[in-house]
């Protein structure tokens, strides 16, 4: 599972717009395939998502990357959960399942609400 720098749409990079669009749960994952934290991180964030069958989306970010910069991406990767495209919660640099608790702790409430 590499990054890719195409959304579903098949649009190089998605507006911000179109993002705050998004209905339902989404993960935005931001970072590059040369990083070596983003690839240290792969297999933490594989697991959370094939838990949660969530729509994950992989963005490539980069300097001057408006997407990334809407979001105030600073260190890769960067995760960010989105319901009905509003953030959530985020995750940077995760190593481990314990590190979504942020993640978990946010879906779950709202399940109960």
């Amino acid at each position: 599972m590499g990054y890719v720098s195409r959304f579903e749409n098949g649009e190089p990079e998605p507006l911000r717009s179109t993002v705050d669009t998004l209905r339902g749960w989404h993960l935005i994952e931001f970072g590059t395939d040369w990083c070596g934290h983003c690839q240290n991180a792969q297999p933490a964030v594989k697991a959370w998502v094939d838990e949660h069958a969530i729509t994950h989306h992989k963005v490539e970010d980069g300097k001057g990357r408006p997407l990334g910069r809407s979001f105030a991406v600073k260190l890769w990767p960067t995760l960010i959960l989105l319901c009905d495209g509003e953030e959530q919660a985020r995750v940077v640099r995760p190593h481990s399942a314990d590190d979504f608790a942020a993640f978990d702790a946010v879906m779950t409430k709202s399940s109960v609400a």
